[in-house]
């Protein structure tokens, strides 16, 4: 189980490495929407992978294609393709070490794939949540989601065709895939 425990004192244990939740503007309109507790944001998790002995930043997030393969792909912390960034938060700490997390964001890929991708009930937002309660067992700041909580019925129309259906699209060759899906170079 990836969620720890408690120390004898009955106080939650915290890990040495920090996870962050790093938050991207979807549209321009947050600029206003966001002081008002509003907003459309895309978000992902930050975390750390060693690559030849030397840590590395690394962000995992969740995006829609049309297949049943993986939705879940990395990238450069701060540098996701056609959103702005707009910050980073700080969620928690964790003890897990790279593999782990690696091994984490497979067992999530599973079930965070392309095809399954929706803007009310299963989005970015929601998955960064699920991850950080599972790395550090604290979830995202409500205000991140909360534009999916909230009924956008408009006759005729599909709220994910209204935000933009191009932007959460991911290119396929960043996902995420188990080691015996990965082709070796």
């Amino acid at each position: 189980m990836f969620i720890r425990g408690r120390g004898r004192s009955g106080k939650r244990k915290t890990g040495s490495v920090p996870v962050y939740l790093n938050v991207y503007d979807l549209t321009p309109i947050n600029g206003y929407a966001y002081w008002l507790g509003l907003g459309v944001y895309h978000s992902g998790v930050q975390g750390l992978r060693f690559l030849d002995g030397v840590v590395h930043g690394v962000e995992y997030a969740y995006g829609a294609h049309e297949h049943a393969t993986p939705g879940i792909f990395e990238g450069e912390p701060r540098q996701c393709p056609g959103f702005v960034f707009r910050k980073s938060i700080l969620i928690g700490r964790t003890d897990m070490g790279p593999r782990e997390v690696r091994a984490l964001m497979e067992e999530l890929a599973t079930e965070y794939t392309g095809n399954t991708y929706n803007l009310i009930s299963k989005n970015c937002n929601h998955f960064c949540n699920v991850a950080c309660l599972r790395l550090t067992n604290k979830p995202i700041p409500r205000w991140v989601n909360r534009l999916a909580k909230i009924d956008l019925k408009v006759p005729g129309s599909d709220p994910y065709d209204l935000i933009l259906k191009s932007k959460i699209k991911i290119n396929l060759k960043h996902q995420i895939l188990p080691v015996q899906d990965r082709q070796l170079s």
